[in-house]
């Protein structure tokens, strides 16, 4: 038996699994102080006989095993997790061993193994929520260097209707700041799936986007991109894109699968929906030794 966690931002999933990836309990608490968050999870993995836990958290967070502070929230947004060792504590809360890597790239990992990238040796998985963070999976590893990647926080150039002036608290108008969930609120005065029928809301949202998947075309080449998280549920988002993805592309590079017979193909939906996550979290146990 092993655990696994999707830590994010406005919620905690907790499930329990086999090595062959299928979940066999799960539950969802929500993101609250370390305080009264760790307790709960505690509570939920005693007495199940885990044997280690797997964890895909949101970031900043140390996923350098050699790393004194591994599996320790960085300077994150969300300030009551900065600087705490959430792999540390849980190691010493539960006597297992503890793998930590991004949320988003654990998500990735999944998709690769079980989901919409089984078919490729390269893929780039993004969400869009609360935040916004990319992972890559490249040939049967997760991308990491000086760090994890943080593609949520570049720059993007403004669209010439949006006098929005962002909402990240550290870059102010970067991706997140201008194209995550509370970015739409702040931007329209009202939340993503109220505005599903203005044209208007998702032009613009598939602006910031479409830059942001063909800045990591040059950079990073994935054979596939999938797009998930609560703002992607807008499946009017999609089309517009890839639509945008081709025009910023202008042919440049060459590819079948930047075309548009098969750009529906390229940029895609979760194959795993909302299990993603947590059974790239548990993926990261699979074949670990004790």
């Amino acid at each position: 038996m092993l655990g696994a966690i999707e830590a994010g931002g406005t919620k905690f999933v907790l499930a329990t699994g086999n090595d062959v990836g299928d979940i066999e309990e799960k539950c969802v608490i929500p993101t609250e102080h370390p305080d009264k968050t760790i307790p709960k999870i505690v509570d939920f993995f005693k007495g199940k006989d885990i044997e280690r836990l797997g964890i895909g958290s949101f970031g900043p967070i140390d996923i350098n095993e050699n790393s004194e502070s591994y599996g320790m929230l960085q300077k994150t947004p969300k300030l009551d997790w900065a600087y705490f060792p959430l792999a540390r504590v849980l190691k010493e809360e539960l006597g297992i061993p503890v793998m930590v890597d991004t949320d988003v790239n654990v998500a990735a990992m999944s998709e690769a193994k079980w989901g919409n990238a089984t078919d490729v040796s390269t893929c780039l998985y993004i969400t869009v929520g609360t935040g916004i963070g990319a992972g890559a999976y490249f040939h049967g590893k997760t991308l990491k260097g000086l760090s994890h990647p943080e593609m949520g926080h570049i720059k993007v150039r403004r669209h010439a209707e949006d006098t929005f002036e962002g909402c990240c608290p550290i870059h102010g108008d970067c991706l997140e700041g201008m194209a995550s969930g509370p970015a739409i609120e702040k931007r329209w005065g009202m939340k993503g799936h109220d505005l599903a029928e203005d044209q208007n809301v998702w032009e613009m949202q598939a602006f910031y986007l479409a830059q942001a998947l063909t800045n990591y075309i040059y950079i990073l080449s994935p054979e596939r991109i999938i797009l998930g998280g609560g703002v992607m549920k807008q499946k009017q988002l999609f089309p517009l894109i890839r639509r945008n993805v081709l025009e910023m592309l202008n042919g440049y590079v060459s590819s079948p699968f930047l075309t548009e017979k098969e750009i529906d193909n390229y940029i895609v939906p979760p194959g795993l929906t909302d299990e993603a996550g947590i059974k790239g979290a548990l993926s990261l146990c699979i074949g670990t030794p004790f």
